[in-house]
């Protein structure tokens, strides 16, 4: 992919654990890449379709100076955030930020970080059968749409199903969502559950009853197996209630395993195939 460049922007701000790096504020270097295809702009010779550099060096000039941290960590992540999320074209960020003045009290040429953050595509599946079942999954839409990190893309109509597995408890209400987000796959499932855990959810019992459940269906086309998190999802591709919702944003969405989109999987779904 082609990249935009921007080496050593020099910014005076106030980021540091030190009381006296807040107070009287410290000269930072900042380098980034901005990964973009320019051949559509290089064609038209037209700014609009591609990243303004200018723009960008004042952007970050501003957030360094508006803002204040304990660590350069924290500044990194946070401006690699706003760059990706404020614009569109770029899909991946790499970013440095020097600190030359780092107060460890031994020479030192600079301290740095780097950071490196892409863009993600994730299918996300919701299911509620406690309480007022559409203003949880309601719930979980606003609260996604507060995370700077995430923006949704698309969201399913809710439908009613039968419970799978655990078969004593009512219907839920189920639907599916597709999100761009930056956060890596653990970094999601950590936001999910917490959302969760804000409806009130409670694990008592596999597959039981539950106020919220929000589930990681598809990562980008990644596969993932750890403790913690499977991605697909482990039964996706026989759960009619994820297919139908995702089948209506996304039906020609391949599973990286089965090789079979998500409007085929459905049809062999409900043909008895799987």
């Amino acid at each position: 992919m082609d990249k935009i460049n921007i080496k050593n922007l020099e910014v005076f701000a106030h980021h540091g654990v030190f009381e006296e790096e807040k107070r009287d504020g410290q000269l930072f270097f900042i380098s980034c890449s901005l990964y973009v295809d320019i051949s559509s702009a290089a064609k038209t010779d037209d700014l609009n379709k591609t990243v303004n550099y200018g723009s960008i060096c004042h952007d970050i000039t501003n957030f360094m100076q508006e803002n204040t941290f304990d660590l350069i960590e924290t500044v990194a992540q946070k401006l690699t955030a706003k760059l990706l999320m404020d614009n569109p074209i770029v899909r991946k960020v790499w970013f440095e930020i020097k600190k030359p003045s780092a107060p460890i009290g031994l020479p030192i040429e600079t301290v740095s970080i780097e950071v490196e953050r892409s863009r993600h595509v994730a299918y996300l599946g919701m299911g509620s059968n406690l309480g007022d079942r559409k203003e949880h999954l309601k719930f979980a839409l606003d609260e996604l749409s507060k995370v700077e990190e995430v923006r949704i893309l698309k969201v399913s109509d809710f439908i009613t199903t039968a419970p799978y597995g655990y078969e004593e408890q009512g219907d839920f209400l189920n639907g599916c969502l597709k999100i761009e987000t930056i956060l890596s796959p653990i970094e999601l499932l950590d936001l999910l559950q917490g959302i969760e855990n804000d409806a009130g959810r409670i694990r008592e019992v596999r597959w039981g009853p539950r106020t919220l459940d929000l589930d990681i269906e598809m990562y980008d086309d990644e596969v993932i197996f750890t403790d913690r998190l499977i991605v697909p999802h482990v039964e996706m591709h026989k759960r009619d209630f994820v297919l139908k919702p995702l089948c209506e944003i996304e039906p020609k969405l391949v599973h990286p395993i089965y090789k079979k989109t998500v409007e085929d999987l459905l049809s062999m779904l409900s043909e008895h195939k799987i």
